[in-house]
């Protein structure tokens, strides 16, 4: 019989919202807090929820409002020096969903509240002891048995739990976005994954008959939001226009116009990190576990480590024990997920022999995605049965 009864969640994007709903569902009360004043409506990119992140979204009620509005990815291809390679699809699965990351938020915020879980905002957490309590920047301060760290890349949590704790890597790539006033020939739902000569982009058909394109653009250094922000937009489209200008992408870049383009800001990746919980504080989602974007797993490996998370405390009779069986059923799978990833990473900013090395590479990629169901499947196959109790002698999942 497990002692957890109530539970301090730190962060309100993907992993936070989740954690609660889990947590609940586990009959254990949780409150989440989250540094920033208000919600992130209307901010963000894009992000896609591939299979896995869908069904675990169904254990918690949150699929339908999470991906509603957003687009079925029915057909994926790579390309690279005008050929392109078709990525069979697994059977018996449905699509991947591409949705604006502000739309998830929200919809993850409603479901919650709708829940009766009650979300503080602008509470940014400086400390937390062992006893259980937290003290935020604003003099206040809450008491629970647990404290979840759903904080992200930048996670304060983590640097609580191990003050020598790796911090995020750069990819060495800034992320941009733009709805494009240009319609590609293919069908709606089909996303081009493209190594261009000097960077990687992507490209869908929209249903409006518009397309959707996001760009990698190499940069020698990280920024953050606000100083990517700060940069006027025409700077970056003349950055971006002389990188993609020898590729097919380039007459979509061509066709962005400043108040089109929308920066996201540096892509980061997190390291392995060696301790994911102390005492009574644990870390989830991106706080412990960012893989790159190459591997479109983000937010579905956040929101399986949330359920994940919330089935041991469950089932365990401390946190100790709960802590220590989520650990050892997540961390083999993520790590091995970004690993796979960061190999894709070196393709999408290549260095001069990297470029050299890229038909190689390229190849072996595709020979890959011929082999969809040992490539693919045990990443988008997994599912957490929710109704099998975790028992303290858990061993790592596929």
């Amino acid at each position: 019989m497990s002692r957890t009864r109530s539970a301090l969640v730190i962060g309100g994007g993907v992993a936070g919202p989740v954690a609660a709903l889990a947590l609940r569902k586990a009959g254990i009360d949780a409150t989440v807090y989250e540094a920033y004043p208000s919600t992130a409506d209307g901010i963000g990119g894009t992000l896609a929820i591939a299979p896995n992140g869908l069904a675990a979204l169904d254990l918690v009620g949150a699929r339908e409002a999470a991906t509603a509005g957003g687009l079925p990815i029915t057909r994926t291809a790579m390309s690279f020096g005008g050929k392109e390679v078709e990525l069979p699809r697994l059977d018996g699965l449905p699509p991947m969903r591409l949705v604006h990351r502000a739309d998830l938020y929200r919809a993850l915020y409603d479901v919650a509240v709708a829940e009766g879980i009650r979300f503080e905002h602008g509470k940014r957490l400086v400390a937390f002891d062992d006893d259980g309590s937290a003290s935020f920047a604003d003099g206040t301060t809450a008491t629970a048995d647990v404290l979840v760290g759903a904080d992200g890349v930048h996670s304060t949590v983590r640097r609580l739990i191990d003050p020598a704790a790796p911090g995020a890597g750069y990819t060495g790539m800034v992320g941009f976005e733009s709805v494009v006033d240009r319609p590609v020939p293919t069908e709606v739902g089909t996303m081009y994954f493209a190594f261009g000569r000097r960077a990687y982009y992507l490209y869908w058909r929209r249903p409006d008959g518009r397309t959707g394109f996001g760009a990698n653009l190499p940069w020698e250094r990280p920024m953050s939001l606000t100083e990517a922000r700060a940069v006027p937009a025409d700077d970056w489209l003349r950055r971006l226009r002389e990188v993609y200008a020898d590729d097919p992408g380039g007459d979509l870049v061509r066709a962005i116009t400043p108040d089109q383009l929308t920066v996201t800001g540096s892509l980061h990746i997190m390291p392995s990190v060696p301790r994911w919980h102390r005492g009574r504080a644990v870390l989830v989602g991106d706080a412990v576990h960012a893989p790159s974007n190459s591997s479109g797993q983000g937010a579905s490996l956040a929101i399986e480590s949330a359920v994940e998370l919330a089935r041991c405390l469950r089932d365990l009779p401390d946190a100790a024990s709960a802590f220590a069986a989520y650990e050892r059923l997540r961390r083999s799978r993520v790590e091995r997920i970004a690993a796979n990833a960061a190999k894709v990473n070196r393709a999408k900013a290549p260095g001069r022999l990297a470029r050299a090395a890229m038909p190689l590479l390229m190849r072996v990629l595709m020979k890959t995605a011929m082999r969809p169901e040992k490539a693919f499947g045990p990443v988008q196959r997994h599912r957490i049965d929710w109704a099998v109790p975790v028992a303290d002698a858990a061993v790592p999942t596929a």
